[in-house]
């Protein structure tokens, strides 16, 4: 069975930094490539991050040179490393596989605001 949980979600000022981390469980993690994704209040679930089982990355625009996605394949864990973070990156950030499956993780809340 699929799960994911993901953690490292705070209440930071613009131009802070913080690292999300997802724990993904079953064969997923083994045989995927993963993703971040993100939804604002209001706005559909939008695609941060992917990356392939051998480290090949892509970002959407927005965050292209700020966030960096990298994963642990023996420890079946995928971060987010997140800088010089915006207003407009607040939202609860989900992990899944970069073709995302049915189950989803509660998600981790960034607020980002002075």
């Amino acid at each position: 069975q699929v799960r994911f949980v993901e953690s490292g979600g705070d209440l930071v000022q613009p131009g802070g930094s913080l690292r999300l981390s997802c724990v993904a469980s079953g064969l997923i993690f083994d045989i995927s490539a993963m993703a971040w994704y993100r939804q604002a209040p209001g706005k559909q679930r939008e695609l941060v991050a992917g990356i392939t089982r051998s480290g090949l990355t892509n970002y959407a625009d927005s965050v292209k040179g700020r966030f960096t996605i990298s994963r642990d394949n023996a420890k079946n864990t995928l971060y987010l490393q997140m800088n010089s973070l915006k207003p407009e990156d607040t939202a609860v950030y989900c992990c899944n596989g970069l073709v995302a499956l049915p189950t989803w993780g509660q998600g981790t809340q960034v607020t980002v605001t002075s």
